[in-house]
C-alpha cells in the first residue's frame, strides 16, 4: 500500500531514496569516526541537531541554504536542458566580481537603484561567463564539463588578482597591511537583515526564484523546449526545435542564477569582495540539485538540508574536536552516495 502510494508520487519517492543514501553515508562515516577514536553518537549530535538547536543555528542554516538554492536551481535548468554545468563555482565568483565593481563604481546612486544594478550585474556577469561553454557546446560540440571546470580555475585566479591589485581596498594599501579584499560597498546596497543575525532578504529572493524557475520549466513554451532538448535532442530537432539555441539559453539562465547567488553573498553577507567568498557553494549545489531531483520544488528542502549539514559540520568540528579532514570526508561520503543513487536510479529507469 505504501509502495503503490509512493509510486504515484515519483518526486517524493526519489527524495526518500536520496535520504536513505545520506543515512548510508552517515553509517560509513560512523566507521571512520570509530577508527579515529571518536564516539559516533557524540560526534553526530551537533552535526544533526546543531543547526536546529539555537537561533544562530537556524539562521545560519538559512544563510547557507540561500546560495545553495539559487545555484541548485541553475544546475537544474542546465541539466534539464542537456548541459552538464560544472562551472557554477566560477559563475558565482564572477557574479560577486561584477556586483562589487558595479556597486562601487556607482556608489553615489540611491540605495534601491544600487540594489537593482547589483541584481542585474550579478545575473549578467554569471550569464556571460557561462555563455562561453554554452556557445562552444552548441556550435562545435565541445565538452562543457572540461570547459566549465577550467573556467572555474580562471574565475578563482581572476578574483585573486583583482582583490590583490585593481580592486584592493585603498585603506589596506594606505595602512600597508595589503589584506586581499575590496572596499566595503555602500550601506544603501546591503540587503535587509534580521536583527542580530546574518539572515538577509536574499532568502526571499531565492524562494521567489524557485517559483519562477518552476513556472518557466513547466508552464512556458521555452521551458518545454529546453526539457525536450535535454531529454531527446534528435526528437527536438525533428520537431523543429532549435537545439543550439536552447542549449545556449539554458546555460545562460543556469549561470545567471549562479551569478545571482554571488550577488547575494556580496550584498547580504560579506558586503565586500573576499578571497574564498564562494565557500564551495558551486560544487555543493550540484549535489543539492541532484538530491532535489532537478525539480525546483524539490531543491528547496534539499538546499535547507545541506545548509543544515554545513552548519552542523562546523559545529561538530568546534564542539567535539573532530579534525577538519574527517569532517570533509563525511561530507564527501554524502556527495558520493547521493550521486551514486542518482546514477543507479537513472540506469534502472
Amino acid at each position: 500500500m505504501v509502495t503503490s502510494w509512493l509510486k504515484e508520487r515519483p518526486l517524493l519517492n526519489d527524495m526518500l531514496v536520496s535520504l536513505l543514501a545520506v543515512f548510508a553515508a552517515f553509517v560509513v562515516g560512523a566507521g571512520l569516526l570509530v577508527l579515529a577514536g571518536a564516539d559516533p553518537l557524540v560526534a553526530y549530535r551537533p552535526l544533526l541537531l546543531g543547526a536546529f538547536s539555537s537561533r544562530y543555528g537556524i539562521t545560519e542554516t538559512l544563510v547557507k541554504a540561500t546560495p545553495l538554492l539559487l545555484v541548485g536551481l541553475g544546475i537544474a535548468v542546465a541539466f534539464r536542458g542537456g548541459i552538464l554545468n560544472i562551472g557554477a563555482e566560477g559563475q558565482l565568483i564572477v557574479g560577486t566580481i561584477a556586483t562589487t565593481w558595479v556597486v562601487l563604481a556607482f556608489k553615489g546612486l540611491p540605495g534601491p537603484l544600487l540594489l537593482l544594478l547589483a541584481l542585474a550585474a550579478g545575473f549578467l556577469g554569471g550569464a556571460l561567463w557561462g555563455a562561453v561553454p554554452g556557445v562552444l557546446k552548441a556550435k562545435i560540440g565541445a565538452n562543457e564539463i572540461l570547459i566549465t571546470i577550467m573556467m572555474n580555475q580562471i574565475a578563482a585566479l581572476l578574483l585573486g588578482f583583482l582583490i590583490r591589485g585593481p580592486m584592493i581596498d585603498a585603506e589596506e594599501v594606505a595602512y600597508g597591511t595589503g589584506y586581499p579584499q575590496s572596499a566595503l560597498i555602500p550601506e544603501g546596497s546591503w540587503l535587509l537583515r534580521l536583527p542580530q543575525t546574518r539572515l538577509h532578504a536574499g532568502l526571499l529572493l531565492a524562494l521567489l526564484a524557485a517559483f519562477l524557475v518552476y513556472v518557466f520549466l513547466w508552464r512556458t513554451t521555452l521551458g518545454y523546449q529546453i526539457r525536450v532538448v535535454g531529454t531527446n535532442p534528435q526528437a527536438a530537432r525533428y520537431g523543429g526545435i532549435s537545439v543550439a539555441r536552447n542549449l545556449i539559453i539554458a546555460t545562460c539562465i543556469s549561470s545567471g542564477l549562479a551569478g545571482l547567488a554571488g550577488m547575494i553573498e556580496v550584498t547580504g553577507v560579506h558586503h565586500r569582495l573576499l578571497d574564498g567568498i564562494s565557500a564551495g557553494y558551486g560544487f555543493t549545489a550540484i549535489v543539492v540539485a541532484l538530491f532535489g531531483k532537478l525539480h525546483p520544488l524539490g531543491i528547496i528542502p534539499a538546499s535547507f538540508l545541506f545548509g543544515a549539514l554545513l552548519v552542523g559540520a562546523d559545529m561538530m568540528q568546534r564542539t567535539v574536536g573532530i579534525p577538519a579532514g574527517l569532517v570533509n570526508s563525511i561530507q564527501g561520503l554524502v556527495v558520493v552516495f547521493v550521486v551514486s543513487t542518482e546514477i543507479w536510479q537513472r540506469r534502472r529507469a
